[in-house]
């Protein structure tokens, strides 16, 4: 079942092309994964995904709903959250209200203060950021940061290079984290440059290239596919 679809997408920035007729669905309990080259407008797909960008052209649909005008913080509201290549937490707030806030702020719980930091307990449990929680985000070191991202995505009840900058112990961490949100069953979207981690944890992959979507398929599929290979994969 399609939980997110996304037909003709179009954005221009002057004479530059970011997405140019982009069609993507992605479906409920699924892990897709995007990749592409530096510029190939995987980015600023997400940005139209999230409503940080308005297409030029095309429609983006949520459970049916249309999300094309929707301000960032309506749509994630209906369930979408996401994270960001570069750590973007409240450096000089906890671990616990970093997690607080998005649980007040994405699940609607304002007014239910003790509900909301029930959820957070669970959620940093559920990350492994527990014993940190009285911790300063700037303190965490970049592994724990991606973590409190995840966990604040979370906390919005619904990925961008969540494993950037991570050593090959941290990135294995953040896999297994990545399947155990999957477990829950929430859907995952994730641009990821690490090409042992999207081919081993997704289950489908979309290829973009200079705006334009070049290729769809399982993990296996990508890898055989002559074009990936030739301006992604080879390189």
């Amino acid at each position: 079942m399609k939980i997110l679809e996304a037909e003709g997408l179009n954005k221009h920035f002057g004479g530059l092309t970011a997405a140019s007729n982009v069609d993507l669905d992605v479906q409920t309990g699924e892990i897709l994964g995007l990749i592409g080259p530096n510029g190939a407008g995987k980015t600023t797909l997400f940005n139209l995904l999230s409503g940080a960008l308005v297409p030029d052209s095309g429609t983006i649909r949520f459970k049916g709903a249309n999300l094309v005008g929707l301000k960032p913080h309506q749509i994630s509201r209906m369930g979408i959250a996401r994270t960001f290549q570069s750590v973007k937490v409240f450096s000089k707030m906890s671990v616990f209200n970093n997690v607080l806030l998005g649980c007040l702020f994405g699940r609607g719980h304002s007014t239910a203060s003790d509900i909301a930091r029930r959820e957070t307990v669970e959620i940093l449990e559920f990350v492994g950021l527990s014993e940190l929680q009285n911790v300063r985000a700037v303190d965490l070191i970049v592994a724990n940061q991606k973590r409190l991202e995840v966990a604040r995505a979370l906390a919005t009840n619904p990925l961008d290079e969540v494993m950037a900058g991570l050593t090959p112990t941290e990135i294995a961490q953040a896999m297994e984290l990545v399947k155990k949100i999957r477990d829950k069953g929430i859907t995952i979207v994730m641009i990821e440059h690490v090409m042992k981690a999207i081919m081993s944890i997704c289950d489908r992959i979309a290829v973009l290239h200079h705006g334009v979507k070049i290729a769809e398929g399982t993990p296996e599929e990508i890898a055989r596919d002559k074009t990936v290979i030739e301006v992604y994969l080879g390189e």
